[in-house]
């Protein structure tokens, strides 16, 4: 249960205390010819580690037709910019809050929770064209901070983040000569969210903000679109639930009021031109980021963000084919891999089938559409051959979780589905998955209400209904119909729990999966006061020298409440020298 992080921090966690930071170790290099289209080749290579970092730590959105209508639109605004310092790259990333950032090597995300807003072309190019902006006008030259924090990214491995102290005696908190007055080191996973936090989540100045807003209105109308869409996005936000505020697009792009009247006022200023496709600026594009990539040799997470960047770009054509084919087989092979019953093909066809639809969208006549049709009668015949073996184990009773989970995504119309289902449900209650044994359940309960497995699903849900204490599960039990009394028990539970739940997991796996939520705005203050509580216990346990509890608080709050004012304090805290730099 994580909110805007995928990678689990705990397990990679690191914690040096009261140890001196070591020098990153010097990278022998050999002298390059220089790059067509990239003028910075550190600063790139920076830039797309960032990148690819933000890929890993809060997700990708698979989104193929917003990912087609980003890309489309984003290209049409960049190639109006005459930027040619560095190739711009669009992407999406699986964070339930509305915002948008950019990395100054022009990488551009915008979050699931932003296009889930429901914004028009015009509105989109008015948050692509502000975040164009803010690389177009290298604001990062003049946020030495966000530098800096660019730098040290590339070093984290080695020297990691230091957490100054800040005094701790003004807290309350007594010195521990065993532990000094130093700060912490934070390493690996948790040093990435930090930095990342920092890098990508703190705002701007006004001036940089504005600059962008101008910028990005002009690029729209120079790109065939209404500037009025800049106007229509601050709008949006300024009527959208109260949690936006503190929870996405408003904290990290501020100024919301006098940049809704610029906005307003600018509109006029720019003749809307014709549109004008950019398949040409996307072809090079696309060239720029295959040259780099066989010129440079990244690491492997680089080098898989950059194919990805690459298919995006540009996804007609033969480079695009080889992309798509090497990636198709790189999620067949890691399926494959796993044991015969775990497999599930249900999912791995569908991403099949979703890139047919993708290629034959664009190109109907292209080699590869039979090529992955013809992989697909495979994985469809090695599920077949595997179903009388699966039907005996699910009769014997005797199984793993992920082998329900498979089941059911490779047989969901199977005679067996409904007693799998509620056995799933059943596992998923035991484990105390709540929210997933809930989802469980009621999807056993609506489909054969009459059913033997649909009347326990239902007698499970009354016995659960007044203990549940997740608040994802509520939430599922009080917006559905099918039973009047068990929707009055689960909403009046609800609305006691929204305000005392205790564990800032709870409160970021609801609003992950109800943003705007019913309960949201309760449980987000919930989620900041309870954040604060762990910050001052990572105070305290620095004070004590208990630096484990002190790093598993830090965990916390960056895993569930990366956007809370405790995790603010926690990046504001990151100490930065020339020995962490490089």
């Amino acid at each position: 249960m994580r909110q805007g992080f995928r990678r689990p921090l705990a397990a990679l966690l690191v914690l040096l205390t009261g140890l001196p930071v070591l020098p990153p170790v010097a990278a022998q290099t050999q002298p390059q010819p220089p790059l067509p289209g990239i003028a910075d080749p550190d600063l790139f290579a920076k830039s797309v580690q960032a990148a690819a970092e933000v890929t890993e730590v809060y997700g990708v959105y698979e989104n193929p037709t917003e990912m087609a209508r980003v890309n489309r639109i984003g290209y049409e605004l960049a190639q109006q910019s005459d930027f040619q310092r560095f190739p711009f790259t669009f992407g999406l990333v699986d964070m339930p809050v509305p915002n948008a950032f950019a990395l100054p090597g022009g990488q551009i995300f915008i979050t699931r929770g932003m296009l889930d807003l429901g914004l028009d072309d015009d509105m989109l190019a008015a948050v692509l064209g502000h975040e164009i902006g803010h690389v177009t006008l290298e604001h990062y030259k003049r946020m030495q901070r966000k530098s800096t924090l660019l730098s040290v990214l590339g070093n984290l491995l080695v020297v990691g983040v230091m957490l100054g102290e800040r005094n701790r005696t003004e807290d309350g908190v007594p010195y521990d000569p065993r532990v000094g007055s130093g700060p912490s080191r934070v390493q690996g996973a948790a040093a990435a969210s930090v930095i990342l936090g920092e890098l990508l989540l703190r705002s701007y100045s006004r001036d940089h903000e504005d600059e962008s807003d101008a910028e990005g209105q002009r690029l729209e109308a120079l790109a065939g679109y209404d500037p009025s869409g800049a106007q229509k996005v601050w709008e949006l936000m300024n009527r959208r639930a109260p949690q936006l505020r503190e929870l996405g697009y408003l904290q990290t792009h501020p100024f919301a009021e006098e940049r809704t009247r610029s906005a307003a006022a600018r509109k006029g200023t720019w003749k809307v031109q014709p549109r004008r496709a950019a398949d040409d600026y996307r072809l090079r594009t696309q060239a720029t980021l295959t040259t780099w990539m066989e010129r440079t040799r990244p690491g492997e997470k680089e080098t898989a963000y950059a194919k990805s960047a690459s298919l995006a770009t540009w996804p007609l054509g033969k480079v695009a084919e080889n992309l798509r084919l090497e990636k198709m087989h790189g999620l067949r092979d890691a399926e494959l891999a796993r044991p015969l019953l775990s497999r599930d093909w249900g999912k791995l066809v569908k991403r099949y089938r979703d890139e047919v639809t993708a290629v034959r969208e664009i190109d109907p006549r292209s080699d590869l559409v039979p090529a992955l049709e013809a992989e697909i009668r495979d994985l469809e015949k090695q599920r077949k051959d595997a179903y009388p073996r699966a039907v005996e184990v699910l009769a014997g009773g005797i199984y793993e979780t992920s082998f329900l989970e498979s089941f059911l995504s490779n047989y969901p119309e199977a005679p067996q589905a409904p007693e799998a289902g509620l056995a799933l449900g059943d596992a998923y209650s035991r484990l105390g998955q709540q929210t997933d044994a809930v989802a469980r359940y009621l999807n056993a309960w609506e489909t054969a209400p009459q059913s033997p497995e649909g009347k326990r699903a239902g007698t499970g849900l009354r016995i659960l209904a007044p203990n549940l204490k997740e608040l994802a599960a509520l939430e599922q039990l009080a917006t559905q119909d099918r039973d009047a009394e068990i929707k009055k028990v689960a909403g009046e539970r609800l609305a006691t729990v929204a305000t005392t739940y205790d564990d800032v997991a709870n409160g970021a796996e609801y609003l992950r999966r109800y943003p705007e939520g019913g309960h949201a705005p309760q449980i987000l203050e919930r989620l900041n006061l309870l954040a604060d509580n762990l910050y001052a216990e990572v105070v305290l346990y620095q004070g004590m020298g208990d630096a484990m509890k002190a790093m598993a608080a830090i965990n916390k709050i960056l895993t569930h409440a990366p956007l809370s004012p405790a995790a603010a304090k926690l990046r504001d805290r990151v100490e930065l020298s020339p020995d962490t730099t490089g």
